[in-house]
């Protein structure tokens, strides 16, 4: 992936705007929860139409930790498992109480994501999605992209305060080499200045 064809970066200000404007929306949470599932988990639109709530769920039922995402479900080998963020997993329980009212819930063949008129969603629509999001608020360059190059970088500057590498990046975002994890990480001038300074 050339340079000038990577996603834009979010920065903070957009996540907050962007995740504050799909509350919102008719389907507030569903969209909020494909967001989350973007820039707080890494994963690609792909990703996110195929998951299912077997993948996000403890053997008691409820939503764990972790994401379990199959070859099935991801791009080539790049199956995975991912931990969950706190704010995706919140978002989860509330809808994992809501998709246990609709007669026959089957964790293990119900789609996470539906839209009104069918019980699962294709790649291209939640492409669309985040097209029409960023449009709305006028964030140029933005793109499904954007959220997991955003997960990619932001880990990328944390990683080490925690005791991980950038090893661990790779393998929650699933990539089958370290310099594509490499080429994801928007650098940061600002951490470029003060480096220089410090030697």
């Amino acid at each position: 992936m050339g340079l000038g064809k990577q996603a834009k970066t979010l920065n903070k200000t957009q996540i907050k705007m962007v995740s504050e404007m799909l509350m919102t929306n008719r389907y507030g949470l569903r969209d909020q929860t494909i967001f989350y599932f973007s820039i707080k988990a890494g994963l690609r639109a792909k990703e996110i139409a195929h998951l299912k709530w077997a993948m996000v769920m403890n053997s008691d039922s409820s939503v764990g930790e972790y994401l379990h995402l199959p070859n099935s479900s991801s791009k080539g080998k790049s199956g995975r498992i991912v931990p969950l963020n706190k704010d995706l997993r919140k978002n989860l329980q509330v809808m994992l109480e809501q998709h246990r009212l609709v007669d026959g819930f089957d964790p293990t063949v119900a789609s996470i994501v539906c839209t009104e008129r069918s019980k699962t969603t294709s790649s291209q629509a939640i492409v669309n999605m985040f097209q029409r999001w960023y449009q709305r608020l006028g964030i140029v360059g933005g793109s499904s992209h954007s959220g997991r190059r955003t997960f990619i970088t932001e880990t990328s500057k944390r990683i080490s305060t925690v005791g991980g590498s950038l090893r661990d990046i790779q393998m929650m975002v699933g990539h089958s080499s370290l310099q594509t994890t490499q080429r994801y990480i928007e650098a940061d001038s600002d951490s470029q200045r003060r480096v220089v300074d410090l030697i």
